[in-house]
């Protein structure tokens, strides 16, 4: 189910936000949208490239802090940077909830994720 609500929510809800808020462009902004995606591409820099329990937040470079705050200044522009903004957000936040899934059923899988103390912070929050 995991990976289900993960897929959705890095294309079923760009999509469902195209159509609302970019009504008559909303190919454009879902491509825009989905396009956003490429900032996993620096999943490639890591060794290995893959593994099943990290936490992209905070280890991969474009899924750190900074890049956050970086993405967050995007959404002050004009279209289409503040579409991009919103697509790297989003993506962020689509992953940190995936991270926050894993964490809620094993913490100690990611007792060595770079944002493990942020995953503590959320999760003793809702809980």
């Amino acid at each position: 189910m995991q990976i289900f609500i993960h897929y959705f929510l890095h294309f079923g809800i760009p999509l469902i936000f195209a159509l609302i808020f970019y009504r008559k462009k909303w190919k454009k902004a879902y491509f825009i949208l989905l396009l956003t995606m490429l900032i996993d591409l620096d999943h490639l820099m890591a060794n290995p490239i893959f593994e099943a329990n990290r936490c992209s937040i905070n280890y991969h470079p474009l899924h750190t802090y900074y890049a956050g705050c970086i993405y967050l200044l995007l959404i002050f522009f004009k279209n289409p940077f503040r579409l991009i903004g919103i697509g790297l957000l989003w993506h962020l936040l689509t992953d940190l909830i995936d991270c926050m899934m894993t964490y809620s059923t094993c913490p100690s899988c990611l007792q060595n994720a770079p944002a493990i103390d942020l995953l503590a912070f959320i999760y003793q929050f809702f809980n």
